[in-house]
């Protein structure tokens, strides 16, 4: 009978530990919240621009041949779809003026 108490009581204050460790992490993030909340609109506009800033200088931009590459290789193909479906539409209409 002992040895089931104290296994219960071991049970008991794991949950119990298990409880004030959500507390205290619910704590936290509340505190960032009210933190975050606290601060003036100027710093966290200032904190934004900052950030954008940051994101900015990771964009890897193309050189100008690259664009020019990428720019005629895409023309190239717009032209050739619509040639495509030029010529398709065509035939279509074609089908249709003999069985009609």
């Amino acid at each position: 009978m002992a040895k089931k108490k104290n296994i219960e009581e071991k049970n008991v204050e794991k949950v119990e530990k298990k409880e004030t460790v959500k507390k205290e992490k619910e704590k936290k993030t509340t505190n960032k919240k009210t933190d975050d909340n606290k601060k003036s609109l100027f710093v966290r506009f200032r904190i934004f621009c900052h950030g954008v800033k940051s994101e900015f200088q990771k964009i890897h931009w193309p050189s100008k041949y690259d664009l020019v590459k990428y720019s005629l290789a895409t023309i190239f193909f717009v032209v050739i779809l619509s040639l495509f479906f030029y010529c398709i539409t065509t035939v279509f209409e074609l089908i249709l003026k003999l069985f009609a």
